[in-house]
Parts: structure tokens; sequence; C-alpha cells
């Protein structure tokens, strides 16, 4: 428990030196804790530690977990891959649907939503440099699902979310990130009907640089919970 307390310590540390490197807002910037594979007792130091945003891979791993921690102010994000025979319940579970990457999926919360009476929030996930092994929509059929998405009244586009290729040099996935930024600013322009506010980037070995590229949501794991087994 000491080293969760010192790691989350050292996490924050880092967050605010980044934000005063690009001199923002620092109510900007949100620390998304990941919490897959983290069991429930941590999670619930880390909440009394003052981390409030969590987020999960996998919807039947949440559930328990959300179950077992109906704190007030606590808030969960979906950022794995979400299958379709699985939106009921992500709609049920989450507070934001971050791995929206087509249209099939977007119909499918749709409908859910529309069913529930309520309006999702979502970000869409977008493969900034094109791997075969993550997911998301391409750069190029990114403004094509944005206007689709945004006619659908049950869902709330936020932003966007990337997923950087693995570096142990933090600048290599600054372009990543700066491309992510830009494609944000594009949309602004060209679908003003969201305010695309939202950027999810940045994970625990490279979320400085993802906060100087303008990062609102940065989602980091093992350097808060340590390594996975």
């Amino acid at each position: 428990m000491d080293e969760l307390i010192e790691r989350i310590r050292q996490v924050r540390l880092q967050v605010e030196e980044a934000i005063a490197r690009t001199a923002r807002n620092p109510d900007e910037v949100t620390l998304v804790a990941v919490s897959k594979t983290v069991p429930a007792e941590h999670i619930a130091l880390a909440y009394q530690m003052g981390l409030k945003v969590f987020g999960e891979n996998r919807v039947q791993e949440a559930r328990s977990k959300i179950s077992a921690l109906p704190y007030p102010l606590i808030r969960w994000h979906l950022i794995g891959h979400l299958q379709t025979n699985k939106v009921a319940r992500a709609v049920e579970l989450f507070h934001l649907i971050e791995s929206v990457d087509s249209l099939r999926l977007a119909e499918a919360l749709e409908q859910n939503a529309a069913a529930r009476q309520k309006r999702v929030p979502v970000l869409l996930q977008v493969n900034v440099a094109g791997e075969s092994t993550k997911e998301g929509v391409s750069v190029v059929d990114l403004p094509a699902l944005a206007m689709a998405v945004l006619r659908l009244p049950h869902l709330q586009v936020q932003g966007l979310m990337t997923i950087a290729p693995y570096t142990t040099e933090p600048e290599a996935v600054r372009p990543v990130f700066r491309r992510l930024r830009e494609l944000r600013d594009e949309l602004r322009e060209r679908l003003p009907q969201s305010d695309w506010a939202a950027l999810s980037m940045g994970m625990s070995s490279d979320f400085p640089v993802a906060i100087e590229e303008g990062a609102t949501l940065v989602r980091i794991g093992r350097a808060i919970f340590g390594e996975r087994p």
C-alpha cells in the first residue's frame, strides 16, 4: 500500500510538471487510473488518495468492481475494444466509452442508449499511427465516422482517443499526439455540433509528452498500480 501511495504521488508530480511547462490550466487534465486486473481493494485505496476516474478494458471484469465500489464520486471509463454483444452492459456501467471506432458499434450504442432513455458520452478512437495490431478508425475515415455519429441523438461525442505505439523514447510518439490534436482542431471547424474538447492520449511511458501536446485525459496504469501479472 505504501508503494501505491508513493507511485500516485510521483505520477501527480509528473502531471503537474508537464502542465506547468505548457502553462495550461490544471483543471484541463484528468488522470484516468487504468485498473484492469487490479483488485477492488487497490482501487479503493487509490480513490481514497483522490483519484476518481478509472479505466477498464473489459466489460465483465469491470462489472464486479463497479458493483463492489459504489462511491458517489467515482467515474468509470471503458478504454478497451467494445464488442457489439457487450454494448448493453457497457451502456449501463460506464460514464464514458472511449473506444468507439466504427459506425456499427456507434449504432449499437445508440439503440441501447435510446432503450434506456439516456445519452451516452463517447470518444472516437483513432488509429493515428496506422498500426495493424491496434483498433481505431483510420485518419482518412475519421471525418465520415464523426459526421455519422454526430447524427445519433443518444450519443454525446466529446472528443478523440488514440493509443500511441509503445516506445521507451517518449519523444518518438510526440508526432502521434500532435496529429490527434490537429485532427480534433479540424473537426472543430468542420463539425461544430460538438466542442471536441476531450483528447484521451498518453499512458505510463509517455503521458508527460501527451499533456504537452494537449491531452485532457491521460490513461495511466503501470505507473500507478505497478507491473501486472
